[in-house]
């Protein structure tokens, strides 16, 4: 057992993973997972937690470059994911695109991964000078036979915010979804208003015609009203769900003024123009005072949409390092898949394996 001041990103998050995998019924691929995960992390994993943050990942609070994600679909077992931004060992923009890069051609090699979709748009989302806050991730499902499904997210903003448009519409012609950016810019994008941007475009690493492309759009401010409207533009979601779901895990919001609502718009080869998936993230720790709140929403989202709540709860057991109610963000975030392709929930948990946030003073539930 390495001494606090020893203990690396890698032993902390890979414990974590072993513990995850083994409460999930996933022992026998926990070795390999927790293998997979050190070599997503590469040498930042290395460095003792102690030490500064060497690259500020943004998906979580404390810039830990991991996420896990429990994901519960109906009528099946929950799945586990990992999220992991991978950072060079001289930590910059373009380095970290450059590893990450060379990290999908090994993952690619190693597990059999199709990279003709990623090649086909890598020029867009990857130039020489990337801008933003990130230019790719690596997410990975951990699957019992041992057959992981992985994805990767890019930065529509790496050329600019300005340029987000373009690159998601020049990214969907190219992968022969033409007209699906018209359709996402009708249904998620107000109208004289700048409150919605594109945060994320991403592609399923396996074969057609189970491959998804995904787009994410951040709403800023936006009401409920908002979030069924853009809802609504994928095949099979029922109206009013997106609102119960927000009310519940918003605490009866009809407005969203801290992070913001993100819609996720999912496409298979068949779709043309019409979403089979919308998913909408909710980041419930904006939205209440501790993660005890949190969990007790997230647990009553569960029983709603049919899902075995104590499955989450063994899982924070596991992640916490302290009392769910002193601080806010361990669950970042919770979402809910609608339409046609696997729907179901799902609830994001952070590592913190730099620390905790605070409870916001004064913050009501």
């Amino acid at each position: 057992m390495p001494s606090p001041g020893s203990r690396t990103l890698r032993d902390h998050a890979g414990q974590q993973l072993r513990s995850l995998c083994e409460e999930l019924g996933l022992e026998d691929v926990a070795e390999g997972g927790v293998r997979l995960l050190h070599d997503l992390l590469g040498s930042v994993g290395s460095r003792p937690i102690a030490e500064p943050v060497l690259w500020p990942s943004f998906d979580v609070d404390d810039h830990t470059p991991v996420e896990f994600s429990l994901a519960f679909d109906r009528g099946g077992s929950p799945t586990l994911r990992v999220l992991v931004e991978h950072i060079a060992p001289e930590a910059t923009a373009h380095k970290n695109l450059l590893a990450a890069r060379r990290l999908t051609e090994r993952l690619a090699q190693r597990y059999q991964l199709p990279l003709d979709r990623f090649e086909a748009i890598e020029d867009l989302f990857l130039p020489d000078e990337p801008q933003g806050r990130f230019s790719l991730w690596h997410a990975v499902v951990l699957r019992p036979d041992g057959q992981h499904e992985f994805k990767v997210y890019f930065n529509p903003a790496v050329r600019g915010a300005k340029r987000a448009p373009d690159l998601i519409a020049q990214a969907f012609e190219r992968l022969g979804l033409g007209h699906a950016y018209d359709t996402i810019v009708a249904h998620a994008f107000r109208q004289e208003s700048t409150s919605d941007t594109f945060v994320f475009f991403a592609l399923d690493l396996r074969p057609e015609p189970h491959c998804r492309v995904k787009v994410y759009v951040a709403h800023e401010r936006a009401r409920v009203t908002d979030i069924e409207r853009a809802a609504c533009a994928a095949r099979g979601v029922l109206p009013g769900v997106a609102k119960d779901f927000c009310q519940l895990a918003g605490g009866s919001r009809v407005a969203f003024t801290r992070r913001p609502l993100v819609s996720c718009y999912a496409f298979v080869a068949s779709d043309g123009d019409v979403p089979s998936g919308y998913t909408l993230y909710l980041p419930i720790r904006d939205y209440v005072p501790d993660d005890a709140v949190a969990r007790d929403r997230a647990t009553a989202l569960l029983k709603r949409h049919g899902a075995d709540p104590s499955v989450l709860d063994r899982a924070l057991k596991i992640i916490a390092g302290r009392p769910l109610d002193a601080g806010v963000g361990l669950i970042s975030y919770v979402s809910l898949r609608m339409g046609q392709l696997q729907p179901g929930m799902t609830a994001y948990l952070s590592s913190e394996a730099y620390g905790m946030t605070p409870k916001p003073p004064g913050r009501p539930s």
